[in-house]
């Protein structure tokens, strides 16, 4: 039986589910590649299956659950670390020009939404509790797909939402040093585009991305590779 404290029916219950099941999944609470009771769940949170579904296809979309055919849901496999190391390679290439490209496009009224929007990212850290580290993961995602659509790249936006990187990237490590540090760099980011300096906003995504790689490299490094075929 997955290890889920039960919940408080309310107008937000379907949302609540969801961040419950986002934040057991990205911390590993539920293994990768293990079944998911939809029944199991519903029993634990004591809800209905109705809102359980509902939280599980939302999160098939982002990579973290799959589904079979007479099968039912299971929580995705970690990608392999060669998959990881790609990630990165690809974020090094597109994020830090997006970042500079933001910069330079980017007016007051959008000014003050990317402060907002970096600004929701320090709320989580109150308790550290599973459930707001699983909301830091979103909103980390929220803010770095704002960055590149104001870059006005569609291919760019479309490859890193369809990567799900930031889920997959939270999974590998359940920490709130991954929060704090990220939250400063982060910062650099927002000071950058604020200001309008586009050299700068390049430089400290880029630093962003280095950094982030040299925290998580350890902990993907250390994923069984598939073996070749």
């Amino acid at each position: 039986m997955l290890e889920v404290p039960p919940i408080r029916q309310r107008q937000s219950l379907g949302d609540e589910v969801y961040e419950r099941l986002l934040a057991s999944l990205i911390s590993l609470k539920i293994p990768p590649g293990s079944r998911i009771s939809v029944d199991a769940l519903a029993r634990k949170l004591k809800v209905s299956q109705t809102p359980i579904r509902a939280a599980l296809i939302r999160l098939e979309t982002q990579g973290l659950v799959v589904s079979a055919h007479n099968v039912g849901y299971s929580a995705a496999p970690l990608p392999t670390a060669n998959q990881f190391s790609d990630m990165y390679d690809f974020r090094l290439l597109v994020e830090p020009p997006m970042a500079r490209r933001a910069a330079e496009r980017t007016g007051p009224k959008e000014k003050k939404e990317l402060t907002t929007l970096a600004g929701a990212m320090q709320r989580p850290l109150a308790t550290g509790k599973r459930a707001e580290y699983g909301r830091f993961a979103l909103s980390d995602s929220a803010f770095h797909l704002w960055v590149a659509r104001k870059g006005g790249n569609t291919v760019v936006v479309d490859a890193l939402e369809r990567l799900h990187i930031h889920s997959q990237l939270f999974r590998l490590r359940y920490h709130s040093a991954v929060t704090s540090e990220a939250i400063k760099e982060h910062d650099a980011i927002v000071q950058a585009i604020v200001a309008g300096d586009g050299k700068g906003a390049h430089r400290a995504m880029e630093q962003h991305i280095i950094a982030s790689r040299e925290r998580m490299e350890p902990f993907f490094k250390d994923i069984e590779e598939e073996p070749d075929v």
